[in-house]
């Protein structure tokens, strides 16, 4: 269950940046996260693909687990504790 979980996240930070479809855009919305002009610009410009970038240092940390959590997505692991226990 916890790989699913793992997968899902990853899954909805591909979708988040997919969904900043401009430079301008993601370079905004990054900037709004906590990171500095300079990463979020380089960040921003970058021609990685859609699934590497949803797991790169930067969204891991800028759309954490923690943020997913409070923008409503639910912890496929953790719900699936609590009706199991």
């Amino acid at each position: 269950m916890k790989p699913l979980d793992e997968w899902m996240r990853s899954r909805i930070r591909m979708l988040t940046w997919k969904r900043w479809k401009k430079v301008k855009t993601r370079f905004i919305n990054l900037k709004k996260l906590g990171l500095d002009e300079e990463r979020a610009w380089m960040w921003a410009n970058t021609r990685k693909g859609y699934w590497r970038t949803a797991n790169s240092p930067i969204l891991l940390r800028t759309l954490s687990n923690d943020r997913l959590k409070r923008a409503g997505y639910l912890n496929f692991y953790d719900y699936y504790l609590q009706v199991t226990v």
